[in-house]
This record gives structure tokens, C-alpha cells and sequence, in this order.
């Protein structure tokens, strides 16, 4: 995320932290060469477009604590780390709940063309009520259900523009006859819809990829049905693996039946590690680390999640003895019955992986082989690598864990650069002819069979 602390509270106090330097320029391209000679896939940026003020009724404790605040706008810095690296790929969160889709879609198409089509888009709704307030002056955020409906009717105006708007071909650049572009094929999408009145043509000429790699995390109804129909990367998270398997094969389900084939849409989990040259090295490093959590600022980002004020609560009170549906659903995600009828506030808010959970500690071959195990249980494709220090966090992946990988044949073979799509699925950089997406294509561009 582009701020001090994402989900790492008080780790920004290390003293080999340097996500202080999050305002630089240099920060991220420095950070983007390092992911690129790692052997890393992607840098998947959060963002959230609202302060967090929750814990205590208001903001002092996530303003004093750096918990996801301050926070500066991540699209801003792809550009540059695209001019440091070649095969790279981004993926930024952007929200349809306070975007407009044609000034989004320009965006997305102009960064395409200066990525050489590495971005991609995790698609959000959003959930602060301090987002509502601000931007569209709402006592209290839009409802879960309908945010999705506007997203998904936010998703078609965009397909329209990417997608239907300008032909192949258009582009001319016609020196002696003076022509750059051929005004008959670009083409107004003329959308009318509930949300979104968009009747005009796009106004970039076709990127490498024309849609951004799109990605997407929600596990309700309405999330796993969005996710279904629109999204190739999915972020799934749950600690219990029968529960993530369940969900996957959910949204897999619900892809085919939408006529997408299944090696289209793939699934990642986070996971937090520690590693090191071996298991006792490990465990040292993240005893260190653990010095440094910030319990209170992990209380103000649970507030903020939950939409629950955790500041009156005692934190060394079993969960389960608070009657709230926050509480309720805290439990839910713990998969020991036995840890959770003792799991305290501060047990909950302390460990290095995440809410309910310790990062997972050990040497290379640990390390390797419990993801193994873990992508087998739950049918994910791969991970998603919260870092808890920067960069060591992504140094220490680099140097232990991806040549095991490697080793055992876990990562992606490196060829000529390309596009984040087809890096991924190897499909080239289009949006696969089975997507829902390619319906709204203009009608020059649909294959034979689909006319």
C-alpha cells in the first residue's frame, strides 16, 4: 500500500523499515527492481480512499500510529517503476464506488500503453464510511449489495470503451495524407444505464492488453458472483483451508456456467513469511520482528474493518464472550475450536500473519513445502506475499525461498517481456474470446462465431 503501514502495524518502526520513504519516487522504482530480479510475478498495491476512524470515534490513533494514513494515490508511481523494469507486472486497487468509468478507462488504457500492458486492476467497492462522507457526502457507505450492482454496471461501461469503442485499424498516423486517425472507426458506446450515462467514445486509441489484467477479492454472494462473471486474478482469503477450497470451487462453478473455461480465472491467497537460511535463523528473525507490533494500531485496523469501535474493549478477554456480530464474525475465521474458546483481543490483533493468525516461520525447504501443501488443500494457484518489512521482507523471499521454489519447479519460467496477461495465463495480451467482457466488443472486432 502506498503509505507507512498497510497491514503490518507498528512494524514501520524496525529499524530496517523503510516504507517511510513512501513519498519517493525512488522508493518504488528501487522496490520495483528488486521484485523484477527476485523473480516476482507482480506488486499488488492496496489503497483505501478513506481515514480510519473508527477506533475511538475519530482518527488520532490511526494519524499517531501510521495505520494506513497517511495514504497517496497508487497509480501515480506505476509509471516510473515501468521505466525501471521490463517484465514486471502492477496491479493497483482503484474503487467503482468513487470512480467515474470514462475517466477511469483512461487511466487504465493510458498506463497500459507506458506499462507495455503490465497493469492490472483489483477492482473494489469499498467500505469506509469516512469514504462516503468525503467524496459523496453519505452519513454512511452505499449499501454491500448495491455497491456490486454499480460495479457491475461500472465493469460494462468500461468493456464498452476498452473493448468496443475503437477498432483495430483505427489508428492511421498517415504522414502524406494526413490522416492520424480514421473518424469511422471510433465509435460511441452510447450508455444509458441506472448509474452511469456514458454516450461518447473513448478517448485512448487501443493499449497492448485494451482491458487491464483484471483482479478481484470478495467472498459474500454478491462478491463470488462479481468475481465469477469479471475477474482472472481472484484474491481469496480465508485461514480455513476446507472454507478457501469452498470458495474457490464456488467461483470456478459459477465461471463455467457463465461460458468461461476454467483455466481462465485463477486464484491467490496472502501469506506472511518469515524465512531465512534455515529454520532456527528464521524463528530468530521473526522473534525480532514480533518486538516491534503494534497492538493498538491493530485494534484501529480491525475498528475499520469490522466497522466496530474495539477501543472500550478488554483485550485479554476471550472474543467470544463479546456479543456482537463483529465478534461473530472474528471467530468465523478461526479454525481451531480450541483456539478460538480461548483467542483474546490481543491474541487476535498480535500475530505477524494477519488477524487470528502468526506468519509462517522456517528455512527454504519449510518455507516450500508447506505452501505446496497448503496450494493442494485449497486449490490455490499461487500466493500473494505480505511483506512485514520493506524491502527485506521481498529481499529475504528473493534469496531463500524462490530459488527452493525454483528448485522444485514452482516458478514461472522467464522469457521475452510481455504483458501481464499472458505472462500469467498465456493467452497474449487480448481478454480471452470466453470472458463476458469480449461481448461488448465492437462487432469488427468479435470472432467469426460470435457474430
Amino acid at each position: 500500500m502506498s503509505t507507512v503501514s498497510h497491514g503490518n502495524t507498528g512494524l514501520w518502526r524496525h529499524p530496517d523499515d523503510r516504507t517511510a520513504g513512501y513519498t519517493e519516487l525512488s522508493y518504488w522504482v528501487d522496490l520495483a527492481r528488486r521484485l523484477e530480479a527476485g523473480g516476482f510475478d507482480l506488486l499488488f498495491i492496496a489503497d483505501a480512499v478513506g481515514q480510519l476512524d473508527v477506533y475511538g470515534g475519530n482518527a488520532r490513533e490511526a494519524l499517531a500510529r501510521a495505520v494506513q494514513t497517511p495514504v497517496t494515490d497508487p497509480l501515480l508511481v506505476v509509471s516510473a517503476m515501468a521505466a525501471a523494469t521490463e517484465r514486471l507486472g502492477f496491479g493497483v486497487t482503484v474503487s467503482t464506488t468513487y470512480e467515474y468509468p470514462y475517466l477511469l478507462a483512461r487511466k487504465f488504457s493510458t498506463l497500459d500503453h507506458l506499462t507495455g500492458g503490465r497493469i492490472g486492476w483489483n477492482i473494489v467497492t469499498s467500505l469506509l464510511d469516512s469514504a462516503a462522507r468525503n467524496i459523496i457526502a453519505r452519513e454512511r457507505q452505499i449499501g454491500h449489495d448495491e455497491r456490486y450492482a454499480i460495479a457491475q454496471e461500472f465493469l460494462e461501461v468500461v468493456y464498452k470503451l476498452w473493448e468496443g469503442s475503437w477498432e483495430d485499424g483505427a489508428v492511421l498516423r498517415d504522414r502524406d495524407g494526413g490522416v492520424f486517425t480514421d473518424p469511422d472507426r471510433v465509435h460511441g458506446i452510447g450508455h444509458a444505464g441506472r448509474y452511469f450515462s456514458v454516450p461518447g467514445a473513448h478517448l485512448v486509441e487501443p493499449s497492448p492488453q485494451r482491458t487491464p489484467l483484471l483482479l478481484q477479492a470478495g467472498t459474500s454472494a454478491a462478491g463470488r458472483a462479481f468475481a465469477a462473471r469479471n475477474a482472472e486474478l481472484v484474491f481469496a482469503a480465508d485461514p480455513r483451508p476446507e472454507a478457501l477450497r469452498r470458495n474457490i470451487d464456488d467461483i470456478r462453478r459459477r465461471a463455467v456456467e457463465l461460458g468461461r473455461r476454467p483455466e481462465h480465472i485463477k486464484f491467490i491467497t496472502s501469506v506472511t513469511v518469515v524465512v531465512d537460511e534455515n529454520d532456527r535463523a528464521a524463528e530468530a528473525k521473526a522473534r525480532d520482528l514480533r518486538r516491534f507490533r503494534d497492538t493498538r494500531g491493530g485494534l484501529v485496523l480491525l475498528s475499520a474493518l469490522s466497522g466496530v469501535d474495539w477501543s472500550g474493549h478488554d483485550l485479554d478477554r476471550p472474543i467470544g464472550e463479546f456479543d456482537t456480530d463483529a465478534s461473530r464474525s472474528v471467530l468465523a475465521s478461526v479454525a481451531d475450536p480450541a483456539v478460538r474458546a480461548r483467542l483474546t483481543l490481543r491474541d487476535y490483533v498480535d500475530g505477524l500473519g494477519g488477524f487470528g493468525g502468526d506468519a509462517l516461520v522456517g528455512g527454504p525447504s519449510t518455507v516450500a513445502g508447506a505452501l505446496e501443501d497448503y496450494a493442494a488443500r485449497t486449490g490455490v494457484d499461487g500466493f500473494n506475499f505480505v511483506y512485514l518489512v520493506t524491502p527485506g521482507s521481498f529481499d529475504d523471499l528473493a534469496e531463500h525461498l524462490v530459488p527452493e521454489l525454483d528448485r522444485r519447479g514452482r516458478v514461472r519460467e522467464r522469457g521475452a517481456p510481455r504483458s501481464v496477461r499472458d505472462a500469467l495465463f498465456g493467452t497474449g495480451p487480448r481478454l480471452p474470446d470466453d470472458h463476458p467482457g469480449t461481448a461488448f466488443r465492437h462487432r469488427a472486432l468479435r470472432p467469426a462465431a460470435t457474430r
